[in-house]
């Protein structure tokens, strides 16, 4: 294929329209809840105060606050409410970031330097404990910070074996982590245990909150269990939390929470080392999109706690119609337990191939979210799927029984998806 080159003039912007909305014809559609990964849908009105509200400040750098006082503002109420959702002291701080891998990022980055100042910690040396079941962007960060991530094995309720990781936990380690709740089997971690772990190693406690932060305080107020993982627990340092993920922010939105607003000097950048003068920024980002802080301060505020709320019902309705209804389905079994809007099932007939039951829907336009282990189906719930989850369940039939039959021709991607 020859390489793309721009144009040599210019096209006009209703072809250049058509031609975008044709390179989406292959895309499953989020707006039918067709997938249970990578986007977060409520309704058509919400999705045009993201859009307005991002459109109002999408020229506007946020480097640059000092120019734009408007966006130092608008961060700070964003960060307030964070704050106030998970019950942080009033000491604490947070940073508003471009997604959950920034966030971790950054944690991990301070938790070093943490160990750093404080403990003499060599460069080149120091290690995280986490458990399997966090997310790889952990691993990701220490390949990027020098530090070694030591996984330990969940127990058989696939939460966090806080013995094992306390018998992991050497002079170098600078973290430990628990997910609240971990993505491929949505439970939470034992948070509070962890918590006295750290105290009483002195450690730095990473909560990834990144799925659960602004989902699980609402479905908490609904009446629903939900084990206790924030600043209310003593011992956790820092949290994750993504505004894009259940805050119902377009992407670009996250936050770094931390216990005491001095932590935040550990992921602060500063130098003179040019001819230009000072540069200093909280992030690993130079140029920050304005619009993604306005159009997460304007989703919270047109939201508030009544939207949220009504998201949260919306979530653990479609969670019941689909958990009771796979669990009806012959030969296929949902995996317990699952706190909040993530579940995996998997087949429990040694003649059903779950590959083929992906194919089958797959080929009737829903994203077959693969588990690696178990061998089995993942989603990841959102308020739209309340309104397809009877027709999910339809098609699942159909799709068992088309498996049953033999090999489908559908394409299937193998490997486990992940957010």
């Amino acid at each position: 294929m020859p390489r793309p080159a721009i144009p040599a003039t210019g096209r006009p912007w209703n072809a250049l329209s058509a031609e975008l909305e044709a390179a989406k014809a292959a895309d499953y559609s989020w707006r039918r809840g067709r997938m249970a990964v990578y986007f977060y849908y409520l309704d058509e009105a919400l999705h045009r105060v993201q859009q307005e509200a991002y459109k109002a400040f999408w020229t506007e750098n946020n480097l640059g606050q000092r120019a734009f006082p408007s966006l130092k503002r608008l961060e700070e109420e964003v960060v307030g409410m964070g704050l106030g959702l998970m019950n942080a002291p009033d000491a604490a701080g947070g940073t508003f970031t471009s997604g959950g891998s920034e966030s971790i990022f950054l944690s991990m980055l301070a938790a070093r330097e943490r160990a750093r100042k404080g403990r003499g910690l060599a460069p080149g040396r120091g290690n995280i404990v986490i458990p399997d079941s966090a997310h790889l962007t952990f691993d990701r960060a220490c390949w990027y910070l020098g530090l070694e991530s030591r996984r330990i094995p969940v127990g058989e309720d696939f939460r966090a074996d806080v013995p094992a990781m306390a018998r992991a936990i050497d002079a170098g380690t600078v973290a430990i982590v628990g997910s609240a709740p971990c993505y491929p089997f949505g439970v939470f971690d034992p948070i509070p245990a962890l918590g006295a772990l750290a105290e009483q190693q002195g450690l730095w406690l990473h909560v990834d909150a990144c799925v659960g932060g602004f989902l699980s305080p609402f479905v908490a107020r609904l009446g629903h269990p939900v084990p206790d993982w924030d600043f209310r627990v003593p011992g956790v340092t820092a949290i994750s939390a993504d505004i894009h993920k259940h805050g119902m922010a377009p992407k670009g939105a996250s936050l770094l929470l931390l216990r005491e607003e001095a932590l935040r000097g550990l992921h602060r950048f500063e130098s003179r080392a040019w001819q230009r003068g000072p540069y200093a920024a909280y992030t690993s980002q130079g140029t920050r999109p304005g619009g993604a802080v306005a159009a997460a301060w304007a989703v919270m505020n047109y939201l508030g706690e009544e939207g949220y709320l009504d998201c949260a019902r919306r979530i653990m309705a479609a969670k019941r119609t689909m958990t009771e209804g796979i669990g009806g389905i012959q030969g296929l079994s949902v995996l317990e337990p699952s706190d909040l809007s993530l579940f995996v099932y998997r087949a429990t007939d040694p003649a059903l191939d779950i590959g083929k039951v992906a194919a089958a829907l797959d080929a009737r336009g829903w994203l077959p979210g693969r588990q690696q282990q178990p061998d089995g189906m993942h989603l990841h719930l959102n308020p739209v799927h309340a309104e397809v989850a009877e027709e999910y369940l339809a098609d699942l039939r159909a799709a068992v029984e088309e498996a049953r039959g033999g090999a489908t021709t559908a394409r299937v991607a193998a490997e486990a998806r992940t957010y």
